[in-house]
């Protein structure tokens, strides 16, 4: 068994998209329309057959709450490792990305935590 699919909450598809594609830097892999929405998904550009984050959108009153809440608690909805935290948020920063922790160590790892634009924290991660 492996994990195939991993879900992040958006406030708008499109937005998304173009933040997790220009400003981060993953790849579309999949854009099939359904109904109002769209399954959308991107994939790391270091391992395209990998992991599929799905740009779900946050429609459901559940599913916003959710995201508010954990976005209001300092709660990351999801993580992305690096192999250079300072090397990416300095990166980011200079696209505009807006950081709620700076890079910081904690015991053997390095992580960091950014808004996405899309009502999300999202922590980066550097283990030694």
């Amino acid at each position: 068994m492996r994990i195939a699919l991993n879900s992040v909450l958006v406030e708008d598809q499109e937005k998304a998209l173009a933040f997790y594609t220009e400003v981060l830097g993953f790849q579309k892999k999949e854009d099939i329309p359904m109904g109002e929405f769209r399954w959308l998904t991107v994939v790391s550009p270091e391992d395209p057959q990998g992991t599929e984050l799905v740009l779900e959108p946050n429609a459901h009153p559940a599913a916003a709450a959710y995201q508010q809440a954990l976005k209001a608690d300092g709660i990351p909805q999801a993580s992305f490792s690096t192999r250079d935290v300072e090397a990416e948020a300095t990166r980011l920063k200079e696209a505009g990305v807006v950081f709620t922790t700076e890079p910081t160590a904690m015991g053997e790892t390095v992580l960091a935590a950014f808004d996405d634009t899309c009502g999300n924290l999202i922590q980066i991660f550097q283990a030694d």
